[in-house]
């Protein structure tokens, strides 16, 4: 991909007009009691999701929490897009969902924030109904309301929900960073294809140098 003189996607963020946006890390999709893996007894959730599971714990949430502290601690927004309807019955979801079977209703507790990155009382928590959370809702028009143009990305899954939102970001004019060990799918083979191939839309950074870019940006 050809790239103009004096432009960059890498580069780093400009802090009083960043945010960092969780993506669909909740309970239906995040937590192995989830509604996502209702139907699957626990050989057969940890045969197909046990890869998943351990990294989330070992890995993704630890560096979530690093990166929402950090962001926090340095005056940036952070907002979040859980997979939820806007109906208790589903009739508003996408057809992509509907065909997929995706059901979380309205309210319900698969709909929530994983309590360890729980939202803070004054963050924003979007509802989406498609891949990319700049298809179902009005991120878009929140955002530059809110004076964002560098977007830090992190949550599930890699190669679905943050690859479509990666994408539709950079084409919308935002300059978008992916924190790569605080994303996470089912396999690490889908997590590495994922990067690789929407390395084109996006700088991508460890947690450790997202932390430091973010301290010592905010503390001049």
């Amino acid at each position: 991909m050809t790239t103009v003189l004096g432009l960059s996607r890498e580069v780093e963020i400009d802090p009083e007009h960043a945010a960092l946006l969780f993506i669909d890390v909740q309970n239906y999709v995040a937590g192995a009691d989830g509604g996502e893996y209702a139907h699957l007894d626990a050989p057969e959730r940890e045969a197909t999701y046990g890869f998943f599971f351990r990294t989330m714990r070992d890995t993704a949430i630890p560096n979530m929490q690093r990166v929402q502290a950090a962001c926090r601690a340095g005056g940036i927004e952070v907002l979040y897009t859980v997979i939820e309807n806007l109906t208790r019955d589903g009739r508003d979801r996408s057809l992509d969902y509907k065909i997929s079977g995706l059901n979380v209703p309205r309210g319900s507790w698969d709909g929530r924030v994983i309590d360890a990155i729980a939202p803070g009382e004054d963050e924003i928590v979007l509802p989406k109904t498609s891949s990319s959370v700049f298809i179902s809702t009005n991120i878009d028009y929140v955002l530059r309301n809110l004076g964002v143009r560098s977007l830090i990305i992190a949550g599930v899954l890699t190669d679905q929900c943050i690859d479509s939102a990666v994408r539709d970001a950079c084409d919308l004019g935002y300059l978008v960073t992916t924190v790569t060990d605080a994303c996470a799918t089912h396999s690490q083979e889908r997590h590495d294809w994922s990067l690789r191939n929407n390395r084109g839309y996006a700088r991508q950074v460890t947690t450790a140098a997202m932390v430091d870019e973010i301290g010592r940006l905010t503390a001049r």
